[in-house]
């Protein structure tokens, strides 16, 4: 049974430095599909800058033409922080028991585990892909706060790519991507000083910001 991916984020606004890695974790890893999953309210940042709805139109913009990327709504129709928690237990009581889930993240997110919400869940929801850029090891001694994480990926570390579809979670995969150094927060502030933002991001999506004046002074 081939996984599901799950990649969420704020997606405020999307960029080429979500999708190309999204992109490659959905080829190297076999996923059956990515679900792209904006979330509502954020717990761990700042309000987003754009409405929910001008974030989700963007999304559906950026990926109308990649096959396999679906957009999933349900952080959007749901009330309060957008825990990941509370998306993973839904997905799996909609995709079943057996099902293989992957919730992709970054390793800075990776690492900072241990503050999210009922953290220790996950686990069992799902395995936890991490991508990461090229070269990139983790050095446990130089980072603060990430004791549950590094625990974490002592005993769960996957031995290959294909043990992702064997079991539908438990396990944590490292995946080297290629990383643009591109930032939603970057391209918020050249928006608002009047820099170019095209090639950061999809055409259709920078149309679209310019269009309904979000990000402007």
């Amino acid at each position: 049974m081939r996984p599901v991916g799950i990649f969420g984020g704020t997606f405020d606004p999307v960029h080429f430095g979500h999708l190309r890695p999204a992109l490659e974790v959905t080829e190297n890893l076999g996923l059956e599909e990515l679900r792209l999953i904006p979330g509502r309210v954020p717990p761990h940042r700042a309000a987003p800058g754009a409405a929910p709805e001008a974030r989700l139109q963007m999304l559906r913009l950026a990926v109308a033409q990649q096959p396999g990327f679906l957009i999933d709504e349900r952080e959007m129709q749901r009330e309060g922080p957008s825990f990941s928690v509370d998306t993973l237990r839904s997905l799996r009581s909609e995709l079943g028991a057996d099902r293989p889930l992957c919730l992709i993240v970054g390793a800075d997110a990776f690492l900072g585990l241990g503050s999210w919400h009922c953290w220790e869940e996950i686990p069992r929801l799902a395995h936890i892909v991490v991508t990461h850029r090229p070269g990139w090891e983790l050095e446990p001694h130089t980072v603060a706060g990430a004791e549950d994480a590094i625990a974490l990926l002592d005993r769960a570390r996957l031995g290959s790519r294909e043990q992702l579809a064997s079991a539908p979670a438990g396990g944590v995969w490292l995946e080297a991507v290629t990383q643009l150094e591109i930032s939603a927060t970057d391209i918020r502030r050249r928006q608002r000083t009047g820099r170019n933002i095209r090639f950061l991001l999809p055409d259709a999506v920078r149309r679209y910001i310019d269009d309904n004046g979000l990000y402007g002074p």
